[in-house]
């Protein structure tokens, strides 16, 4: 399940930063950088390049048996995500004023947001629910982000390096039809159906004077 447009991602957010704030950065991130939610929580003020305008995903961070894990990603590459317009204002929220090896988003309470954590805090089933959303997990934001760039008109191999897998055949497996297409390629077909014949001697009339 991948959401339609910025619009519901938005409300989404909004829902969740009634909570508190860094479950709907959570929410934006996860979306518009198509990471992981430990990926997410592994970034790094210092992985923002605002030159190139990219944010570099090379770990993953999670809690373990013994504490905080820090580990790379799942494809042990790392790998870079354009900076979306919508992500923007985030980012330089969230690093403004720190250090370039500060994380970049931590919980209420300085911790680690894990999905478990959003799950909870947010009471996410019921929430997205409410929002008419019900198939929506927080790994399908991750779908969100792939399915919008694939929509664009990103690449498929382009879209393989952003999401880190190593083989095409997986970054296939992220996309969904977007059958919005379709619904508006029908609309135009219709319309051109839709118009009155015309006669012969309009026909006639049009026809270029050599």
């Amino acid at each position: 399940y991948a959401i339609p447009d910025i619009e519901t991602l938005n409300l989404l957010a909004e829902a969740c930063g009634e909570v508190h704030q860094s479950y709907s950065d959570h929410v934006m991130f996860c979306a518009m950088l198509s990471a992981r939610g430990s990926e997410v929580a592994g970034l790094e003020v210092g992985d923002i390049d605002w030159v190139n305008r990219i944010v570099r995903i090379e770990r993953q961070v999670y809690p373990g048996k013994g504490g905080l894990v820090t580990k790379q990603t799942k494809g042990r590459k790392e790998r870079y995500v354009p900076i979306l317009d919508p992500l923007e204002p985030i980012l330089v929220r969230l690093s403004a004023g720190k250090k370039r090896g500060d994380p970049l988003l931590r919980g209420p309470r300085g911790g680690v947001l894990t999905t478990a954590t959003i799950r909870d805090a947010t009471k996410w089933d019921e929430l997205v629910k409410g929002l008419g959303m019900d198939s929506l997990t927080r790994h399908g934001l991750r779908h969100t982000g792939a399915t919008w760039l694939a929509d664009a008109g990103v690449p498929l191999h382009v879209l393989q390096r952003i999401l880190g897998h190593a083989s095409i055949e997986t970054t296939k497996g992220y996309l969904h039809p977007d059958h919005r297409h379709l619904n508006e390629a029908a609309k135009l077909a219709n319309q051109f159906l839709a118009r009155p014949p015309q006669r012969k001697e309009d026909i006639r009339r049009t026809r270029p004077q050599l």
